[in-house]
């Protein structure tokens, strides 16, 4: 049955790469770009109805100039994205077929994403209507002054978890909570989770981190020539 539709967000900035000709989610690893990693993933999947990535307009010439085989052999369907991500994200709900119950969102900057955790994080938001991908924080959590750069407060760790994608939804229910969007969130469940609506936590491993800095490319480069990485591989 498919049912899933994931949304791709790929409109970022990338201002924190500090690359003045690639952003992150076009740079390639073993000459494959970083959002066809886990866009490969959810084509693969039986459930994956649609695919929607979206992307800023000043990328849409490049984007349809170097990708648009990769595109079209995963059916991926592209749409352009607003200066915030809520607001990309926004725009591709508008483009979700009739008959999809749930609805994922991903970062494209996320390429270690595994077919253990998407299955977990589908089938928890399956049974309870809303799940993420979350791991603890392990570390101890400092609160900085802005101004002085100086420790404010220690934080206690516990309870606290790390929130990563996929971002899993009942379709209604995230539909809801963009008619009714306030401010800027920084992610779709805090918006699901201003309706009242209570979101489950899925434990993703570290290994699914979001690419942010050259320095995190290097590390997704690292996981994903690992020799035992598989589709099958519980710790991927």
């Amino acid at each position: 049955m498919k049912d899933v539709a994931i949304i791709l967000a790929a409109a970022g900035k990338s201002t924190r790469f500090n690359d003045p000709f690639q952003k992150k989610v076009y740079t390639t690893i073993q000459g494959k770009p970083v959002w066809q990693y886990s866009a490969q993933l959810f084509a693969d999947h039986p459930r994956v109805a649609q695919i929607i990535m979206t992307i800023a307009f000043e990328d849409k010439t490049m984007v349809q100039e170097k990708f648009a085989g990769n595109l079209t052999m995963l059916g991926v369907e592209v749409v352009i994205g607003g200066d915030e991500r809520y607001q990309s994200v926004r725009n591709a709900l508008e483009r979700i077929k009739p008959g999809i119950r749930l609805v994922g969102i991903h970062d494209a900057a996320r390429p270690c994403l595994s077919k253990q955790s998407l299955n977990q994080v589908i089938e928890m938001a399956d049974r309870t209507g809303a799940a993420i991908l979350a791991s603890p924080i392990r570390a101890t959590v400092k609160r900085i002054d802005p101004k002085s750069q100086t420790i404010a407060d220690t934080i206690s760790r516990e309870g606290l978890w790390q929130a990563q994608t996929p971002q899993v939804f009942r379709t209604e229910h995230l539909q809801k909570a963009y008619s009714k969007i306030q401010g800027a969130p920084t992610d779709d469940s805090q918006l699901v989770e201003a309706l009242g609506i209570s979101v489950s936590a899925v434990e993703g491993p570290e290994t699914n981190l979001k690419i942010t800095t050259k320095d995190d490319l290097r590390t997704a480069e690292s996981l994903l020539k690992t020799p035992q990485r598989s589709r099958d591989n519980p710790f991927f």
